[in-house]
């Protein structure tokens, strides 16, 4: 048998970790579980938490452009597409023109420039 590894978190770059934590922490209900001046984890108690860690020089990702590629980026799951977006909108995210999916999901960029998408499924 091999041995296994549990996922624990995912850490998100970024030049501004406690704005960037406190758009996710009301966007998902998340609180606050440790914070540095450079480092801001979230949790919400399922064992896998969100991090966000100061990056000197960060540049955001490009979406959908790859002249700064995006690396990963969040899936989160809303009952209500329409009201999460709302939500993410006037907590400080943008939506942009490019809306792959035929309005399975719908995809927004953080406060960060992080790409997120929300999804029903």
């Amino acid at each position: 048998m091999l041995p296994g590894a549990e996922l624990r978190g995912v850490t998100l770059d970024c030049a501004d970790p406690h704005t960037l934590a406190g758009f996710y922490g009301a966007l998902t209900g998340m609180r606050e579980l440790f914070s540095t001046d450079k480092f801001v984890a979230l949790t919400d108690g399922s064992g896998c938490d969100l991090g966000f860690q100061r990056v000197d020089g960060y540049r955001a990702p490009q979406w959908p452009g790859q002249e700064v590629p995006q690396q990963f980026h969040l899936d989160l799951r809303a009952d209500d597409l329409d009201a999460m977006e709302e939500l993410a909108l006037e907590l400080g995210a943008a939506k942009p023109g490019h809306q792959p999916g035929d309005g399975r999901w719908r995809v927004l960029l953080d406060p960060a420039g992080h790409p997120f998408c929300l999804t029903s499924s």
